[in-house]
């Protein structure tokens, strides 16, 4: 696309594969689910041309970055280590850049800017605002009460039930429902509003040639590893929540609070 290259980043024991173009300040973009780097093409080349180096990745588990086996590879603390390392990759001089975040890549740009303010200029977040769970509350639990079973975080949990019925629907049907029109419940046996036998019409912002160049990326990799990332949301808030105990010890002492300070990993 227009100039946009690509390589492999060794970072955190994976490979990472980044899209980039541009020279100057580094712009550091990350996509949701089910996305890509591509979910950035266009800006990409539009800050690129603005004197911005402009890089998306795709995160671990997407596209053509590795993809660990285990769901307790996807961890916030494995996506945050893969990226403190690919921004000292990507500026060794200052290992800080801006920041831009969707979805998951919100999500995950919410908790870089706790654990590494360091590393991060600015912050644009799309779609997920900052949230802060009590240590004590299971985040999936309050959903599942919300909202019932059939939400989708419920439905992801049982490992390899919803990549099933993807499979069943087909990986075109299920990235276009998504792209188009996030469904949010999937009843088991009718997983999405529209019948299969109806035709879905793209966007006028989206053309099909676009569509299918996520339909072929998912064909290759499936599911399975962009949904460990919503399998890890228990781990993700205990990692979180034993952060603040942490943090505060360090500010006030033990003595500052009832929390027992204890070693953080």
């Amino acid at each position: 696309m227009e100039g946009i290259g690509h390589r492999m980043i060794k970072v955190n024991g994976i490979n990472i594969h980044v899209a980039e173009k541009g020279e100057g300040p580094v712009i550091l973009f990350l996509h949701g689910f089910p996305e890509l780097w591509y979910s950035w093409r266009h800006q990409i080349l539009a800050l690129s041309s603005m004197g911005y180096r402009a890089v998306a990745p795709d995160l671990r588990g997407y596209g053509d970055s590795d993809a660990p086996d285990s769901v307790e590879s996807y961890t916030c603390f494995h996506i945050i280590g893969d990226l403190v390392e690919l921004i000292d990759v990507l500026d060794p001089d200052v290992g800080k850049v801006f920041v831009v975040g969707h979805d998951w890549g919100a999500y995950m740009a919410w908790l870089l800017c706790l654990f590494r303010p360091d590393k991060v200029k600015a912050l644009v977040n799309l779609s997920v605002p900052f949230i802060r769970f009590d240590r004590e509350i299971n985040p999936v639990g309050v959903w599942k009460a919300v909202y019932g079973d059939d939400y989708y975080i419920s439905r992801f949990q049982e490992y390899g039930e919803i990549e099933g019925e993807f499979a069943e629907v087909g990986v075109e049907r299920v990235v276009k429902e998504y792209l188009c029109d996030f469904p949010v419940l999937l009843p088991k046996g009718k997983l999405f509003k529209r019948p299969l036998d109806e035709p879905i019409t793209l966007p006028s912002w989206l053309s099909e040639e676009e569509a299918n160049y996520y339909v072929t990326v998912f064909q290759k990799t499936g599911f399975t590893c962009p949904i460990n990332y919503y399998r890890n949301l228990g781990r993700d808030e205990r990692i979180h929540s034993q952060w603040w105990v942490q943090r505060r010890c360090a500010i006030f002492g033990a003595s500052g609070g009832n929390e027992r300070c204890q070693p953080f990993h």
